[in-house]
């Protein structure tokens, strides 16, 4: 079965839900970048909040997460669109720490300290930026902290993902709550209090738990499905992109280039697809700009 996502409302839209199970994209982002298991905990966390944030916008708009820090994994990239498709990559896939003492995933420990980036392309002259210290490293804390600070809507983000001992995926999904203006005290501390004594977003997938039903464990029957959207691992690189990267080196560098390596490998940061470009094809790129002249 695919990959999805739902979002929901509840009380009569004063709470937005999202639910998303990321088994299968969180496994292709470890196979493309040959993650251990505390980086693939890390990554597959980020990339499942960025699959339901790309849910929260519209049309051609974008999400891109940055979680630049002083740990061993030093980075976290994660690009996603309301499209469903997700990409990511981390600066050091090749790290793992000890068990924490909770006996799971030191993921804290692979982040440390630093801070979380959003930048937003919605189609405007500018896109949206917002950043906050990383409060914790284990990934939901850190978007929890963001929404109600930066974007000022107070959420409730876990997410979680398991790993085999052959370091495939076995489960991995989360959940968004985001609470919207009006809602009665008493309904948030209902809220607070089932968010407390609910298993691990992880442990509910595993034991097969669909998004529809972590989101009947959270409110019961009282929610309104309003979509279900396909998630998926897809890059956007291409060989007509790598060529207009080239281009934008400008004839010297790229004679340069000819002049030293005789050939260029450009390697996608968020796949790892290796493009080749040889000789001949570097002096036609040459070629090409000298006609534009």
């Amino acid at each position: 079965m695919k990959d999805y996502l739902i979002k929901a409302l509840v009380f009569d839209g004063k709470v937005r839900a999202y639910a998303t199970n990321t088994t299968i994209l969180v496994n292709e982002l470890q196979k493309s970048h040959d993650t251990w298991p505390t980086v693939s905990a890390a990554l597959g966390r980020t990339a499942t909040v960025g699959a339901m944030m790309g849910a929260m916008l519209k049309g051609d708009e974008r999400v891109t997460i940055q979680m630049k820090s002083d740990g061993p994994i030093e980075q976290i990239v994660v690009d996603a669109n309301a499209k469903g498709e997700v990409r990511g990559y981390v600066n050091n896939p090749h790290v793992d720490l000890p068990l924490n003492s909770k006996g799971k995933l030191d993921v804290a420990g692979v982040v440390g300290d630093g801070y979380l980036y959003v930048i937003k392309d919605l189609g405007l002259k500018e896109p949206y930026r917002g950043s906050v210290p990383i409060v914790s490293g284990e990934i939901g804390e850190d978007f929890t902290y963001y929404f109600t600070y930066s974007e000022q809507t107070p959420s409730a983000v876990a997410v979680g993902v398991l790993v085999n001992p052959d370091h495939t995926i076995r489960a991995a999904g989360g959940f968004i709550i985001q609470v919207m203006p009006g809602l009665e005290e008493e309904q948030i501390a209902e809220l607070e209090e089932t968010l407390s004594k609910l298993p691990t977003v992880s442990s509910m997938i595993d034991q097969g738990d669909s998004p529809e039903q972590i989101l009947e464990k959270l409110f019961k029957n009282e929610f309104k499905v309003l979509e279900r959207q396909e998630i998926q691992f897809k890059c956007n690189c291409s060989h007509e992109r790598i060529y207009q990267m080239l281009v934008s080196l400008g004839i010297e560098e790229i004679e340069d280039m000819i002049a030293k390596e005789e050939n260029a490998e450009v390697v996608c940061h968020f796949c790892n697809t290796k493009y080749q470009y040889n000789k001949e094809d570097l002096h036609g790129i040459v070629q090409d700009l000298q006609k534009e002249k």
